[in-house]
């Protein structure tokens, strides 16, 4: 049987392809600047088949990017969107001017830093953040309490945060002064804001989150605010673990 290709709506596609982000190419073509087959398309959702159609911006026949993976040291107040209606400083600001378009691979809230991955490969980031997956992601937390063994205990064993169960994976005592301390937490799924949740949950307040790991990638000694393109090393060992953890 002659295997057909796949389609997706003309947004994802353009977003698939490395041009830009997904609501991006959405305003691209609902402002008549996206063809296909050469005819203006004003519906992003436009079934498009990456193989077979021709797709076009400004006139421009658009190919598959060459895709780049880059890791980057987010700092605190620093917000992970593309534009910020606040006039917040945006992690885009952190990029050179000539970097092809990336898109960060989930998020760190405003007040988290850390590990952040960046790349124009979005389906390699879908696998990344795939629940399914379970790729471990490290984090220091530095909160307001010396922790107990039954706080950690209680981590692991979760509790109820609204209409959900939150947990995590692994946590342990890194170090601890007279009022507060710092613990290591492993979680292998990301809710929304998931440890701050936990822990306010536990009467707990997060002083400090910093996220040191994701799988076998550390942050290691990359300063704060800047990036660095991942070794080809660094990229198939992440490739490895989503393979060996993805069911067949």
């Amino acid at each position: 049987m002659k295997k057909t290709a796949q389609r997706v709506g003309l947004a994802r596609a353009l977003s698939k392809l490395g041009y830009c982000s997904r609501s991006q190419a959405a305003e691209l073509i609902q402002d008549a600047q996206v063809r296909l087959n050469g005819k203006i398309c004003l519906n992003p959702e436009t079934p498009t088949s990456l193989l077979k159609d021709r797709i076009e911006v400004r006139d421009r026949r658009i190919f598959g990017a060459e895709k780049v993976y880059f890791m980057l040291n987010k700092p605190r107040g620093i917000v992970t969107t593309a534009s910020d209606e606040k006039n917040r400083e945006i992690v885009y600001n952190l990029l050179p001017k000539d970097l092809p378009w990336v898109a960060p691979v989930g998020r760190l809230d405003k007040a988290s830093e850390g590990l952040l991955l960046l790349t124009n490969d979005s389906a390699w980031a879908d696998r990344i953040t795939s629940p399914g997956t379970h790729l471990e992601k490290t984090y220091h937390v530095q909160v307001d309490t010396v922790a107990s063994t039954g706080l950690l205990n209680s981590m692991m064993e979760g509790k109820l945060c609204g209409s959900e169960i939150l947990k995590v994976k692994k946590s342990r005592l890194l170090r601890s002064g007279k009022s507060n301390s710092w613990i290591e937490v492993v979680l292998d799924e990301g809710r929304n804001r998931h440890i701050r949740r936990l822990l306010e949950e536990l009467d707990v307040s997060v002083l400090r989150l910093v996220r040191v790991a994701i799988g076998s990638l550390p942050l290691g000694e990359l300063a704060k605010g800047k990036f660095r393109a991942l070794t080809l090393k660094e990229k198939k060992s992440i490739d490895r673990e989503i393979q060996s953890n993805e069911k067949p």
